[in-house]
């Protein structure tokens, strides 16, 4: 008797849940072009970001992805983007961390770069996704202006997404995304000693 009625009081429960989700679902109507930044002390930032793209190729549409800073390491997802021939484009344009090329006009030449590459991605129509990994680095240490990066993605195709990802994102950035999630580091492998491992951090 117990059992039928905390089987009864869980449907009717759920009955009202759903009620309520359906209202909420209905009532958003619009269809846009995301800016959602990926920020924080955490692991998972970039891992998320390619999460996004995976998805997005699933569903055969095409996404540009850019690497701001990173660029020396072959990485698992650059590999496993090319396996999408012509629907993903793959562009490493960092030189390393900051700390290691210790050259601040040389990063700042790369990120330039980058940013270049990033604007013909921007540009297009055809693209569903752009993902600018670290971009947030770059901005942290000011080697692109806050007004191109502005200009850019306000000027994009209005159904185009983007993912920014990196630590201490700034706040102009989080007032113009749409979605912002913070990684929060509770605990890392690191701290005991574990290396940095293929498949896990590239």
């Amino acid at each position: 008797m117990t059992l039928d009625n905390d089987t009864a009081r869980h449907r009717e429960k759920m009955k009202h849940r759903k009620a309520i989700q359906d209202r909420e679902v209905a009532g958003k109507t619009i269809e846009k072009g995301l800016i959602a930044v990926h920020t924080g002390s955490g692991k998972g930032k970039s891992t998320a970001a390619f999460g996004l793209a995976l998805r997005m190729l699933g569903y055969e549409r095409k996404v540009v992805v850019v690497q701001f800073i990173k660029g020396a390491w072959d990485t698992g997802e650059r590999r496993a983007l090319q396996r999408f021939g012509d629907l993903a484009q793959f562009h490493a344009l960092g030189e390393g961390f900051t700390w290691e090329t210790q050259d601040r006009e040389r990063d700042i030449a790369a990120c330039l770069r980058a940013w270049e590459q990033a604007l013909v991605a921007l540009a297009q129509e055809d693209v569903a996704l752009v993902v600018l990994d670290e971009l947030n680095i770059a901005l942290r240490y000011g080697y692109i202006d806050e007004r191109a990066i502005l200009h850019g993605l306000r000027n994009r195709p209005p159904q185009q997404h983007v993912v920014i990802t990196g630590r201490n994102a700034p706040a102009w950035l989080i007032e113009e995304a749409d979605l912002v999630t913070e990684m929060t580091l509770v605990k890392h492998h690191f701290k005991d000693g574990v290396k940095a491992q293929l498949g896990i951090e590239f």
